[in-house]
């Protein structure tokens, strides 16, 4: 289906009334307080569609639906929907039958809040129509759009602010740099306030300070354990015998007035 044969639904309002309006005598404008607002000429439904870019006021009945009168709409605001000069609710359109016949008539919403919708329903519709038309025409003659100009103009001048791009370039050389541990690692500095923590190094590295194990104050060191005379064996049975014996000779030289006291050199 083409985009002129499709038919959209723009507004619907369920109430409007029709007018019969007066000859117009002058260009002052239409005013509904000359229609006789109390005795209209029909009521029904409107509706309000569009095919291309041609909208279309529908006046039809509410419940069949079966067709009063069409006024064409090509261009809002225009000669097809005027506004009255002394209300919002009123206007008037320009109804055409398939003769060529045309013919003005007053149409009033029972509501100012419809009025409002009808009116904006055509504004919008109208306001696609121009942007698919300048679409269009940017199609057909892309170099003839308005183009961006980057460039200085004659006299033009910018300025740069060389100090504060100095500033940052010496705040950025004065840096100290981060102090380098074992195996070439650079270290963060501790916090502020902190104590500096023993650096972290990498598995299978071992520091030369870590090689010599620590001795703590007033324990005896390994080697001087190592060199300490160790327990010699357990004397046998005979060797024991022949260590009293000598006490024993002894002790059978001298007078012993007690035999409970035999075996023990008296000094």
């Amino acid at each position: 289906m083409a985009e002129g044969d499709y038919e959209a639904v723009l507004c619907v309002k369920p109430a409007v009334h029709v007018y019969r309006v007066p000859p117009r005598a002058s260009n002052r404008g239409y005013r509904a307080a000359e229609w006789q607002l109390d005795q209209p000429a029909w009521s029904g439904r409107l509706r309000i569609t569009a095919k291309g870019k041609i909208a279309f006021i529908k006046l039809e009945d509410k419940t069949s639906g079966e067709l009063f009168a069409q006024a064409p709409v090509d261009q809002f605001p225009g000669i097809a929907v005027e506004s009255v000069t002394d209300s919002s609710r009123y206007f008037v359109i320009r109804i055409e039958d398939g003769n060529g016949r045309r013919a003005f008539i007053g149409v009033g919403f029972v509501d100012r809040g419809d009025a409002f919708d009808f009116n904006v329903a055509l504004q919008d519709h109208f306001k696609w129509v121009r942007q698919q038309s300048e679409l269009a025409k940017q199609a057909e003659n892309p170099d003839q759009g308005p183009k961006l100009d980057l460039g200085f103009k004659e006299g033009q001048t910018i300025k740069l602010n060389i100090a504060n791009m100095k500033k940052k370039e010496g705040a950025t050389g004065n840096a100290k740099p981060r102090p380098a541990g074992p195996g070439g690692l650079s270290l963060l500095p501790p916090p502020p306030g902190g104590k500096s923590s023993t650096p972290v190094l990498p598995s299978g590295e071992r520091p030369s300070s870590l090689s010599t194990p620590v001795q703590a104050a007033g324990m005896p060191s390994a080697d001087s354990l190592l060199a300490w005379p160790q327990p010699s064996a357990a004397p046998s049975a005979a060797a024991a015998a022949d260590v009293w014996g000598d006490f024993a000779k002894a002790s059978g030289s001298a007078p012993n007035p007690n035999q409970a006291n035999a075996g023990w050199v008296q000094f």
